[in-house]
C-alpha cells in the first residue's frame, strides 16, 4: 500500500481543494493510504476530508510566508507519517514539498500539481508572482509536474518551467452528483418567486478580481436591453448585499431587481441544474474551471471567457468569448436564449455526454492512481 502525503496551501473552498477532496473520496483505499497536510489553517474542507477517515494535519503557516519554522514543523510532520510519495498542490504546496524532500531521509519522490493559468505575471499578487518564479528555478526537481490544463502547461514552460515528465490531469466530475434535474429547476424558481418559465443565467464564483464579476454585471445590463425578461443568479463567497463593492455595481447598473444573490452555498449540485445558462467571466488565472465541468455534467449550456482550457472543454457545445468584453458576452447569451429551451436542453445533453466520456471522476482518479504506481515503480528501480 502506497502512503501518499498531499501537501496543499489551505483547505478553504477552492478548485484545487475540491479536486483533492474528490480524488480522496474515490481513490482505492486498498492500494493507497492518503494523508493531507494543510500549510495554513484547517478550512471548511477539513471536516469533509476527516470524515473520509483520512488523517489531516495543519502546520499553521502565516499566509504567503514559507518560513524556516514552517518548513521545520512540516518536515517533522512528514517524518511521522513516513510517506512513499509526496504530492504538492498549488505553488506554496509544491515548493514546500520540494524543500521537505531535501531535509527528509530517505528521500521520497515528489510530484507537483499546478492548477493556475498565467496570461501575465503582472495580473498576479506579488507573493504569487514570487512563488511562480521560484517554482521555475526548482521545476527540474520533482519526479513529475501535473498540470490541470494544457494551456497552463504551455504558459509555465514559457515562464521557464522544465521537467522531463509533464502530465495533463484535468478535473474530474461525479456524474451521479451533477446531473439534470427538473425538480431543482422548479424549486429554485419558487424560492426566488419567479415563474416556472423564467430564464435564469448564473455565475458561481467567489468575489475576486480574477472572477471579474464587473464584466458579468455589465453584460447583464446589455442583455436586459434585448431580453428584459431574463434574471441572473450569483452564488459564492461575498455574493451578498453586505458586499459594498457589489452593491455599488448593482446600483450603478440599475440591476437590483434582476440580480439574485445566494451567498456561499454548499448545495450547488441542486442549483446548477436549475439554471438555463452558466457563465464564467474570469479575466485570468483559471486552469480548468470546475463550474464549467459541473454545469456541463448537469446538462446546462455554458458561456465562458477564453481563459485556461475553457475553450477546449466546451468546444462547440457552448459559447466562448474573449475576457473583459461584456457586449460579446451579452451577445453569446442572446444566441443561446434565441435557440429556445428545447434546443438548449439538447445541447446540454450533448455537453453532459462529453464530460462523461472525457472528464468523469472515475476516469480521472484512475489516471492519478496509475501515475502514483508508475512513479513509485520508477523510484524502486
Amino acid at each position: 500500500m502506497l502512503r501518499i502525503v498531499h501537501l496543499i496551501t489551505s483547505l478553504s473552498m477552492g478548485g484545487a481543494q475540491m479536486m483533492l477532496y474528490k480524488l480522496l473520496s474515490a481513490i482505492d483505499r486498498k492500494q493507497f493510504a492518503p494523508v493531507v497536510i494543510s500549510l495554513t489553517g484547517n478550512g471548511v474542507l477539513h471536516d469533509r476530508i476527516s470524515s473520509l477517515g483520512i488523517p489531516v494535519y495543519s502546520v499553521g503557516m502565516q499566509p504567503g510566508l514559507l518560513t524556516a519554522t514552517t518548513i521545520g514543523q512540516l518536515t517533522r510532520t512528514v517524518k511521522d507519517v513516513r510517506p512513499d510519495l509526496i504530492q504538492g498542490w498549488q505553488y506554496h504546496g509544491n515548493l514546500a514539498a520540494q524543500f521537505v524532500q531535501i531535509l527528509f531521509k530517505p528521500r521520497v519522490p515528489v510530484l507537483w500539481n499546478i492548477r493556475h493559468s498565467i496570461i501575465n505575471l503582472s495580473n498576479e499578487k506579488r507573493m504569487t508572482a514570487i512563488m511562480v518564479k521560484l517554482g521555475a528555478w526548482f521545476s527540474h526537481k520533482p519526479k513529475c509536474i501535473i498540470y490541470v490544463a494544457q494551456t497552463s502547461a504551455a504558459q509555465h514552460r514559457a515562464l521557464g518551467y522544465r521537467n522531463e515528465r509533464e502530465v495533463i490531469l484535468p478535473n474530474g466530475f461525479d456524474m451521479q452528483t451533477f446531473m439534470p434535474s427538473e425538480l431543482a429547476r422548479r424549486q429554485l424558481r419558487a424560492k426566488l418567486g419567479l415563474s416556472p418559465c423564467s430564464i435564469i443565467i448564473g455565475k458561481i464564483a467567489r468575489f475576486h478580481p480574477m472572477k471579474d464579476h464587473a464584466t458579468f454585471l455589465r453584460a447583464a445590463a446589455h442583455l436586459l436591453q434585448i431580453h428584459p425578461e431574463v434574471h441572473f443568479l450569483l452564488v459564492g463567497q461575498k455574493m451578498e448585499r453586505t458586499n459594498c463593492q457589489l452593491r455599488r455595481f448593482l446600483n450603478e447598473l440599475q440591476l437590483n431587481a434582476k440580480i439574485h444573490l445566494l451567498g456561499e452555498c454548499g448545495n450547488i449540485e441542486q442549483i446548477i441544474p436549475a439554471l438555463d445558462i452558466v457563465t464564467s467571466t474570469s479575466a485570468y488565472g483559471e486552469g480548468f474551471p470546475n463550474i464549467i465541468g459541473e454545469a456541463m455534467a448537469c446538462g446546462v449550456p455554458c458561456t465562458a471567457t477564453d481563459v485556461g482550457d475553457s475553450a477546449l472543454i466546451i468546444g462547440t457545445l457552448g459559447q466562448i468569448i474573449p475576457p473583459k468584453q461584456p457586449q460579446a458576452i451579452a451577445e453569446a447569451w442572446s444566441r443561446l436564449i434565441d435557440m429556445g429551451r428545447s434546443a438548449r436542453v439538447t445541447l446540454g445533453l450533448k455537453a453532459r455526454r462529453h464530460i462523461e466520456e472525457q472528464y468523469s471522476l472515475g476516469l480521472i482518479v484512475n489516471r492519478y492512481e496509475q501515475l502514483y504506481k508508475d512513479i513509485s515503480n520508477m523510484n524502486s528501480q
